[in-house]
């Protein structure tokens, strides 16, 4: 009954602005914002099970290949919606890096805090240690931060940064499709369907996917400008709404995804889908921005950013960094989760300019100070580009 409750509930989720499109009526734009926005919710957790349930029918590499798409299917809408747009009116440049830079920040200030402070709340322990292979999501999460430092100096986000970005995704993904890989055991709808036999689950599959693109497809743009004129009627910052009310959308699935994996002990695998979630982000989604915005304006350009987006770009770069220490000992402990969220929760209470750069030079000196201090975050930098790791070189807290 609990999964035809899910199902149900997503289903519904969707329906209910597939049902408002169609029938051609225009709600007020804080209504469509909500509307459109819990279909993109729904949406999500369906297109997270057809990618489980994928599995079981397509070659390993592909399937990587295929979840790490879908892990930002639902973000990347929204987001290519703003860059599309922002080809043929300027202002929407804004709100593309709004959304981009909010949705990177999030998933690392609130989704992993949460795991780890679940898993300690189930099971009292303080720290969460990730498997060797997760070293190649920090690896290549590394490089796409290192050079993620190089946009803000040239304000604006181009082809060539483009070329990068998805390059660092590609190899990511050739080394992920390589690494030693155990089939998922299935829990919830995925697992009920599962054991309706081979032909139902296909069909289920397939079913969950084109209803969920579907309704993505239909509710990114209602959605988007819903926000902005919600923003305009009650006097609230369109940036600000963008910026963390949309991710919200799209990012909530999967942390109620990586908390129930918590609750159920299994905090690796609740940090590995979210750390693949950021390197897709940081890479694929920041990439493909330049290349919608070039081919929606028509010319070989650039993405100007502003000083506003220019501090939001640098900090969500100095957070990564400060992430990517913190993990590469491949240890998570209660105490860093704690530092890693108040540092996100409380800066939005500071707006003015001044503090966007003052908690990026934090970050940073936190991350370099890591490095000085501790040993084993060293030896796990140092980790991170051996050929063969050895479990004796990860050092434990």
């Amino acid at each position: 009954m609990a999964n035809w409750l899910w199902i149900g509930s997503s289903a519904l989720l969707c329906l209910q602005w597939i049902a408002i499109h169609f029938i051609g009526a225009h709600p007020a734009a804080h209504l469509q914002a909500l509307s459109s926005g819990v279909a993109i919710f729904g949406a999500a957790f369906m297109l997270s099970w057809s990618a489980e349930l994928a599995q079981k029918d397509i070659p390993q590499a592909l399937a990587i290949a295929l979840l790490a798409l879908i892990a930002v299917l639902p973000e990347y809408a929204v987001d290519m919606y703003f860059a599309w747009s922002a080809g043929k009116d300027p202002q929407y440049t804004s709100y593309a890096m709004a959304n981009m830079t909010g949705a990177n920040r999030l998933l690392i200030g609130v989704g992993w805090a949460a795991v780890v402070l679940t898993f300690w709340l189930k099971t009292g322990k303080k720290a969460i240690q990730l498997e060797l292979e997760h070293r190649i999501e920090i690896r290549y999460l590394g490089l796409a931060t290192i050079y993620s430092f190089v946009i803000p100096f040239k304000t604006q986000l181009n082809l060539v940064d483009a070329v990068v970005f998805i390059t660092i995704f590609f190899f990511y993904m050739r080394a992920a499709s390589k690494a030693s890989h155990v089939e998922p055991e299935l829990e919830g709808p995925p697992a009920m369907i599962e054991s309706w036999g081979e032909g139902r689950r296909r069909i289920m599959t397939v079913l969950f996917f084109l209803f969920s693109g579907f309704t993505i497809f239909i509710s990114a743009e209602p959605f988007a400008e819903g926000l902005l004129a919600t923003g305009r009627t009650f006097g609230i910052e369109e940036f600000i709404l963008v910026q963390w009310l949309a991710p919200l959308a799209s990012e909530s699935p999967e942390f109620i995804v990586a908390i129930l994996f918590a609750l159920k002990a299994q905090p690796g695998t609740a940090m590995g889908a979210l750390l693949s979630s950021k390197v897709n982000q940081w890479t694929l989604l920041i990439g493909m921005l330049p290349v919608v915005y070039s081919i929606s304006a028509g010319n070989i350009g650039g993405m100007h950013m502003d000083d506003r987006q220019v501090e939001e770009l640098f900090l969500t770069a100095a957070q990564s960094l400060f992430a990517v220490a913190v993990l590469a000992n491949l240890s998570f402990t209660l105490l860093e989760a704690t530092i890693v969220f108040l540092l996100f929760s409380t800066q939005l209470f500071f707006p003015d300019p001044h503090f966007r750069f003052y908690y990026s030079i934090f970050y940073v000196i936190l991350a370099v100070g890591l490095v000085i201090v501790k040993k084993d975050v060293r030896n796990g930098l140092c980790g991170l580009f051996s050929r063969a790791p050895d479990a004796h070189a990860v050092e434990k807290h």
